[in-house]
């Protein structure tokens, strides 16, 4: 493609050093999809035939179905995607191909493609995101009764329902589906025709090759158009967050599938077992999740960090944009996948649930809004459950054991029916601001939940 400037043929290290046909053959698809809009801008500007662009719109579609089927055989000494399609066609059908690349370069054709490919990608995951959220919810929904310790620093806290718990995911995930709707509006840009830099002196219809694309908008500055990959960095910091969030989930299922826990068992068909300890059965699903959040995260630093010296305008640096990309786009749709798949055959044990919640220091908190409710500043209530919870851990005693005497001795603010308050259920559906985990507010929240994800 440069012979006409070069007189010794390309080392054959450099081709290996700089091919990318081994990894991005998969742009084949919006490559095509391109060629064949910008083809329809070469028909409108008199620079095609429609005989000439039926030929390269029929050849494209031709080679994009051997693709698909597994016939076509890519070449590494044709370096990229772009020129193995187009030098096919060409091979092909003769002029009318080698006419196709007229008032382009690679250099906007690959910012075309990378857009293409992430506003489709950006949509299924933004999919698998929502499957997810939906096997949250009826998770939660088959156990709306459970209650757990909620844990602070790993410490059992205060009472919280199991789908209360589940329901924060949600909340998680669809700021992450938030985030990526927000990053698909800037990915959602048409690139084409900025050329290598400067656009071009034949002047093609963009707004047509947009409308053909279904890009509502179009890039108003060449040299930025082919030299930023920020929407590409937008992408990965989103799927970062996601499987920041994945591994917090994967972490809490971890913890609760654990011998010393045991609110859940997950299904054999989701964990596997040690090739030396017969009674072992691991979470992998949940670890290899926790895992990979470390491959997005260096996924997005590693792009940044090509991005982050860069002169104006394309540098041969950006082709190393495309496998981090690939790599988190795979990854982060096969954890959602995965882990939506898993929830759905938990079992959850209320028993094991209960007995956890049975603590009475669960309803320290409790106490002092009681005694708050009675004129006591909360700095002093704090202070006098802090001294109940010595004396129980003295006496080697629950809240429950201690009498209505030892209660006033610690203030008098205690009366009769501070012993009716030790009841979980009652401290659960206390909690009834906006936000809080009351049976009402939850069933409210899971209801709301189930008619969003079903829209």
């Amino acid at each position: 493609m440069w012979k006409g400037r070069f007189k010794t043929e390309t080392a054959e290290l450099l081709k290996q050093y700089s091919e990318s046909i081994s990894f991005d053959w998969r742009l084949y698809r919006h490559d095509i999809a391109g060629s064949i809009a910008h083809s329809k801008a070469l028909l409108d500007g008199g620079l095609l035939t429609g005989d000439e662009q039926t030929q390269i719109e029929s050849g494209l579609l031709t080679i994009r179905d051997e693709i698909e089927r597994g016939g076509f055989k890519f070449s590494r000494d044709l370096e990229d995607i772009h020129m193995n399609i187009e030098a096919e066609l060409t091979k092909r059908i003769g002029a009318a191909g080698a006419k196709l690349h007229t008032a382009r370069s690679r250099n906007d054709q690959v910012a075309l493609d990378l857009r293409l490919y992430l506003r489709d990608e950006t949509d299924a995951i933004s999919r698998s995101v929502q499957e997810l959220q939906r096997s949250l919810v009826a998770l939660a929904e088959r156990n709306a009764d459970v209650i757990i310790p909620g844990y602070t620093h790993l410490q059992r806290a205060q009472p919280v329902l199991f789908a209360h718990h589940l329901l924060a995911y949600v909340e998680m995930l669809q700021r992450d589906a938030d985030r990526l709707a927000d990053a698909r509006k800037r990915i959602n840009v048409m690139p084409l025709g900025s050329g290598a830099i400067a656009g071009s002196t034949i002047n093609l219809n963009r707004e047509l090759i947009a409308k053909e694309l279904g890009f509502p908008a179009i890039t108003q500055n060449s040299m930025d158009a082919v030299s930023d990959r920020d929407f590409a960095c937008e992408l990965l910091a989103a799927i970062a967050l996601i499987g920041v969030h994945l591994s917090r989930l994967s972490e809490d299922l971890i913890l609760w599938a654990s011998s010393e826990f045991k609110f859940i068992t997950i299904s054999d068909a989701f964990t596997t077992g040690s090739s030396l300890m017969p009674q072992k059965k691991n979470p992998d699903v949940a670890e290899l999740t926790r895992g990979k959040t470390g491959r997005l995260i260096g996924n997005l630093v590693s792009l940044l960090t090509t991005m982050k010296g860069l002169p104006m305008t394309y540098n041969r640096d950006m082709q190393e944009d495309k496998e981090p990309v690939f790599d988190s786009v795979d990854t982060i749709k096969a954890a959602l996948d995965v882990c939506a798949a898993m929830l759905l055959e938990i079992e959850v044990h209320a028993d094991r649930a209960a007995e956890a919640v049975n603590d009475p220091l669960l309803l320290a908190t409790d106490l002092a809004d009681y005694l708050v409710k009675r004129g006591v500043p909360f700095r002093q209530a704090h202070e006098v459950i802090g001294k109940t919870v010595a004396l129980c851990a003295e006496r080697g005693v629950t809240f429950h054991e201690l009498t209505l005497a030892d209660y006033q001795k610690l203030s008098p603010a205690f009366e009769n029916g501070v012993l009716a308050l030790l009841d979980v259920r009652k401290s659960i559906d206390e909690r009834q601001t906006i936000g809080a985990p009351s049976t009402k507010n939850v069933a409210a929240q899971l209801q709301r939940w189930r008619e969003k994800l079903a829209s």
